[in-house]
């Protein structure tokens, strides 16, 4: 192959259909092809397209099609019915290809097809990469226009552009999921000497160990953001072999890392990153999105079948090279640091021998084992491909299904008309489930080679040796040894390595990580020379509650003028969590406090020598010693990738345009039922949705909704997951609202403004949700939809208490919310300093399939109650009274005859001491009834359990350091 065949190629594709394609639709005397795509063509090939190439694209863009959308009637001169087609301006819908709602576009669109022709057309010339003899750079084009096709923002048209679909008639999937997709099949086609595409999936790890093991919130992100990274290490192989639109899943579009690949080793001008203004060219902190953990460890490609193994392998070799030699460069640094410095040190050979087969990586690779054959598609191949997998019947999987069978035929309502003709796109769902299938055999059946190792283990995880510069250390228990590697980098940098720490190779690749990153970034983007990372401490989160009481305090007193000049001359800075810091604003003793108070407090809360009347000023700054922790996953994400469940599937006629819906059903309704009502199974636009959904979630809104609306820091967020450190007061609105956020969804009976202010503690709506998307400022993001759930684990816990401990609490409590909440639930748990725990577990909703108002809901309940309790005029006694009466009532198991009776006793149990400490406050009224009703309600639990535990976290959040109370 020619070295621009390939690039060429794809190219092509990618603009055989032009962006502005529904808006052009039957308008354009010229057609749709008749702007974009004929200027393009000219330029890009002013002597036409050869005929193997136009093969190609013909073929992917079937293939393609296909793949992600069904048919629709044509007579015998391949004519389209003029009741099965859409003028998107005169009737513009889109539907969510998760849920199949559909989105509300207003009226019709005025657009001109003549001037949104010119637009584009313009645009797209514009995007065309040079080389320095003003030839055309096809892979730099290419990749431009992977890139920024999306991006442009048409007067008229804004959100809309990113979303315009690729048929009109299907609204669930764009145009730019359609032109990835033929680009990425033509690619397949051109490079592979039989023309066979394959799918590729790739994994890496471990994911949960390596992140765990950990002695700060520092360690856990740098765990996850170096996985995050080592993922792209993998995947940049498939983009620079094939391009980024390859890989199927994860969507890379816009991923951070993924633009500064662009940058700076593909060469496109930072000026286009500019011109859309991308944060992560401007942010200097570590909110800077390239500090976000945003790919999964593995994805899902696109190949050509003859190099597929020949990629898994150079994939392979790519990420344990990366990994041995980021390790040897933090081994050299430290060495230099302990002045150590030799060639031939026993640590190289430890470290070499420590991160043999790290990380772990797992592939597998299923060819398209199918043709077209005679209006339909010859499975033979990969009918027997699948037959290990299927022992029990001789049509596995997706072959066997009703849905296939309906498929693998040509539809024909009625003479000379055809509704539907197979070919070989249509069976991504076979192929994808044989290779789910092949992958998950490929990580059972692999093999462990045992690692050796001697004398006592490193610190973090105890199961390696520590790296050292003399064997014979090994030997030497904690407390007796002498002039370590580590003791010597500990006294140089205390922030690498904390005093008694030794680490092995895999525990300095996730201390060490923060700072290699930071100087990478520092070498390859302009301006950001002075980019910072911050680490709060659970003590600076704790500190941050009664740091923002006081600074809402109109009436605070002025600090005495010794405390500010000893906080003036104290070089040590603690971070605080970004909110705290811009409620600060232009206040300096404020912002003097904020920097310098928690760590000078920690050197001096024990000195004597501190005059007592600042010791005392001081200590109401440290009231609050809780903290908290938020572990957030998303459910049934393999489900929901796999087509596997009907709950998360969509039949056919719930993705069509309702012109088309109703056309169907008034002309062809029973001659099509059983296609119409089929289940659709996994489709390339789908998982691409999937994963751009999960991208806005991770890269942006999760970040927006725990550091700038609450008091928080994002430790990571990759996909469906999320953990953060948040304060106590700030913990229950940041759960909800990261929940609702995962779904774009906000049901509410009336004044939205309410919930925002009542529950969610904003005072005014900061977010717009609905039907499964997210407005943020001038950004639309669609997200996952009303059908996806999400589970949430939560820990209270003191900032003093073990951080290994207080994870295995989170996790613990993650997993109790999916299973004894049945999944869509939240679980917390209090540990206490004095000792005793509560453990909450509820479901965010009473009715998941439509949600009560927020107001009504489990969550919205619970800070209701820590509101009432924090309350002045409710005394908080009520609720020691209420838990003791609980837990003096009769079982609820004698009262099975008569549940009646049983929660009308819980609830004259409630009522009496919570009305008798209540002073008029008659908006709470309710809560005992609503607890009740509540508690009865959850399967698996003891009603008057719940109750407890319910009233407990609570009367916990509303005690005065945590609740507003006076300082």
């Amino acid at each position: 192959m020619k070295d621009n065949t390939l690039w060429q190629a794809k190219l092509a594709a990618r603009v055989h259909d032009p962006a502005e394609k529904a808006l052009v639709l039957m308008r354009d005397p010229a057609g749709h092809e008749g702007g974009t795509t004929r200027a393009l063509f000219k330029t890009f090939f002013p002597n036409g397209l050869d005929a193997e190439t136009k093969a190609w694209i013909e073929k992917s863009d079937h293939w393609a099609s296909a793949a992600d959308r069904p048919q629709f009637p044509q007579d015998k001169d391949n004519r389209y019915a003029a009741w099965a087609q859409v003028r998107f301006d005169q009737a513009p819908e889109i539907k969510h290809p998760l849920t199949g709602d559909s989105a509300e576009l207003m009226g019709k669109l005025n657009i001109d097809p003549a001037h949104i022709k010119a637009f584009s057309t313009d645009y797209f010339l514009e995007l065309i990469e040079r080389d320095a003899q003003d030839a055309i750079d096809w892979q730099k084009t290419l990749l431009g226009f992977w890139r920024f096709g999306p991006e442009l923002n048409p007067k008229g048209i804004g959100h809309l552009w990113r979303l315009l679909p690729a048929d009109t008639r299907v609204p669930d999937h764009t145009i730019w999921a359609h032109l990835d997709l033929t680009s990425a099949f033509c690619g397949a086609f051109a490079a592979d000497p039989n023309e066979q595409p394959a799918l590729l999936n790739v994994s890496f790890g471990p994911v949960q160990s390596f992140i765990a093991a950990g002695r700060s919130t520092s360690d856990l992100w740098a765990g996850s953001h170096l996985l995050s990274r080592i993922a792209w290490e993998g995947m940049k192989i498939i983009c620079e072999r094939l391009g980024p639109d390859a890989i199927i899943f994860p969507q890379l579009r816009g991923v951070p890392l993924v633009d500064l690949w662009l940058q700076k080793d593909m060469g496109l001008p930072a000026s286009r990153f500019d011109e859309f203004e991308c944060e992560w060219r401007k942010a200097k902190t570590d909110a800077n999105p390239l500090f976000s953990a945003a790919l999964p460890n593995k994805f899902l490609a696109l190949v050509p079948a003859s190099m597929a193994m020949e990629l898994a392998e150079q994939v392979t070799a790519r990420v344990r090279q990366w990994v041995l030699a980021e390790a040897n460069a933090m081994l050299d640094e430290c060495l230099e640091i302990a002045r150590l410095k030799q060639t031939d040190l026993y640590c190289y050979r430890q470290l070499k021998e420590q991160l043999n087969g790290f990380p772990e990586v797992y592939w597998a690779a299923v060819p398209w084992l199918c043709r077209q054959q005679e209006g339909k598609v010859n499975i033979d191949a990969l009918q027997e491909a699948m037959l290990p997998f299927y022992p029990e019947t001789n049509l596995p999987g997706f072959l066997g299904s009703e849905l296939w069978k309906t498929l693998n035929q040509a539809i024909q309502p009625e003479q000379d008309w055809q509704f539907y003709r197979p070919n070989p796109g249509v069976l991504y769902p076979a192929v994808y489930d044989l290779l789910d299938r092949v992958a998950a055999a490929a990580k059972a059946t692999r093999t462990f080679q045992q690692k050796p190792q001697q004398g006592y283990r490193n610190t973090l995880s105890g199961e390696y040796e520590w790296l050292t510069t003399n064997q014979t250390q090994l030997a030497v228990p904690p407390g007796k040894r002498q002039n370590t590697l580590w003791q010597k980098v500990a006294e140089q940098k205390p922030s690498w390595v904390k005093n008694g720490e030794h680490l092995s190779a895999l525990d300095m690749l996730k201390r060490l990580w923060p700072k290699r990153f930071i100087d990478e970034i520092k070498n390859s983007v302009d301006g950001l020379g002075s980019i910072s990372r911050y680490v709060v401490s659970t003590h600076d989160m704790a500190f941050s509650t009664s740091f923002e009481q006081w600074l809402q305090n109109s009436n605070r007193e002025s600090l005495p003028i010794e405390l500010m000049a000893i906080l003036e001359g104290w070089s040590e800075q603690s971070a605080l969590p970004k909110k705290v810091l811009n409620m600060t604003g232009a206040d300096q003793q404020a912002r003097l406090l904020a920097k310098k108070l928690p760590s000078f407090w920690d050197a001096h809360c024990e000195n004597e020598t501190l005059k007592p009347s600042i010791k005392f000023k001081l200590s109401g700054f440290f009231q609050e010693t809780y903290y908290a922790l938020i572990l957030m996953d998303g459910d049934n994400m393999g489900a929901w990738l796999s087509g596997s469940e009907d709950k998360y599937r969509l039949a056919y006629q719930d993705s069509w345009h309702s012109k088309i819906k109703s056309g169907i059903d008034q002309r062809y309704r029973e001659q099509l039922k059983s296609y119409l009502e089929s289940k659709r199974y996994p489709s390339p636009a789908r998982h691409m949705a999937i994963s751009d959904a999960l991208n806005g979630f991770s890269l942006d809104l999760a970040r927006y909704v725990v550091e700038d609306l609450y008091k928080g820091k994002l430790l990571y967020a990759g996909g469906d997951d999320v953990m953060a450190m948040v304060s106590v007061d700030d913990l229950l609105p940041a759960m909800l609202l990261l929940r609702l956020v995962y779904s774009g969804i906000f049901p509410v009976n009336g004044d939205s403004s309410i919930v925002w202010k009542s529950l969610l503690k904003q005072e005014k709506a900061e977010l717009r949700l609905k039907n499964g998307y997210v407005l943020k400022d001038e950004t639309l993001y669609r997200v996952m939809g009303v059908k996806a759930t999400a589970s949430c684990g939560a820990v209270i816990a003191h900032h003093a208490a073990p951080l290994g401990q207080v994870l295995k609490t989170l996790r613990s409590a993650e997993q109790r919310a999916k299973k004894t909440g049945g999944r869509d639930a939240f679980a917390i748990d209090l540990l206490k300093r004095s000792g005793g725990a509560v453990k909450l577990t509820c479901p965010w909703f009473n009715n998941p399939d439509n949600p009560e108002s927020l107001l009504d809901s489990p969550m919205g309940q619970l800070i209701r109650m820590r509101d009432a309790l924090a309350e002045p005029n409710l005394s908080r006694r009520a609720a020691y009274i209420a838990q003791d009466w609980l837990r003096q009532l009769p079982p609820q198991t004698l009262f099975l005859q008569d549940p009646f009776l049983y929660k009308s006793l819980l609830q004259q149990s409630l009522e009496y001491p919570l009305l008798r400490q209540n002073q008029g406050i008659p908006q709470y009224h309710d809560l005992a009834e609503r607890m009740v009703e509540l508690g009865m309600s959850q399967a698996g639990q003891a009603c008057a359990d719940f109750i407890t535990h319910f009233i407990g976290i609570a009367e916990f959040l509303a005690r005065d350091s945590r609740a507003g109370g006076a300082q």
